[in-house]
């Protein structure tokens, strides 16, 4: 197993709109096992590659006893809102919010390997999606909320036992990721 350190709200990577894949290589194989690896030990739904530190278009999924990744995703997203779902991040450890999302979403891609993925989900999975795409365009679950929401989640953000701890050490990554936050 590769498990990686999770960043927390506040280091500048996960505020970092990511950069898209271009090759589809060894190394992203290693990429996506790593966060798989690391999502399945915190335990998460969904971990996106600027959470440990990688500016790339990748996130991995375990919803409803289904495993997978997704490459330089876009979404196509219902009309329909799901406007009370609680939810949760690893980067913002222990803490579960409201926050408004689609309630069907469409996501497009690829796999490992280059191969074009077409996958739909509702609910949970919808959710999901949207959290994790949202993390490659350097966008906090917190900044979908309305103004007196995030207030009250902000208060309890800098109350959390983990916030204000130093940052990771910055390792340099085997990813390429031209130029972009690690």
């Amino acid at each position: 197993m590769a498990i990686q350190s999770i960043r927390l709200f506040g280091d500048p990577v996960l505020r970092t709109p990511a950069e898209p894949v271009k090759d589809f290589d060894k190394e992203l194989h290693k990429l996506v096992k790593d966060l798989t690896d690391t999502m399945m030990d915190a335990p998460g739904a969904g971990l996106a590659a600027p959470q440990i530190g990688v500016g790339l278009r990748v996130f991995t999924y375990y919803v409803d006893d289904q495993l997978g990744h997704l490459i330089n995703p876009s979404l196509d997203l219902s009309d329909e809102k799901d406007e009370e779902g609680e939810e949760g991040c690893l980067s913002f450890p222990g803490l579960t919010y409201p926050t408004p999302r689609a309630i069907r979403a469409v996501a497009k891609g690829f796999n490992m390997h280059g191969e074009p993925v077409t996958i739909e989900g509702t609910d949970l999975m919808a959710r999901c999606f949207q959290h994790e795409t949202d993390h490659l365009d350097g966008i906090l679950f917190i900044d979908r909320m309305d103004a007196q929401q995030r207030k009250l989640a902000m208060k309890e953000i800098r109350q959390a036992e983990w916030s204000g701890l130093a940052a990771p050490t910055v390792k340099f990554s085997p990813h390429a990721t031209h130029g972009k936050a690690l």
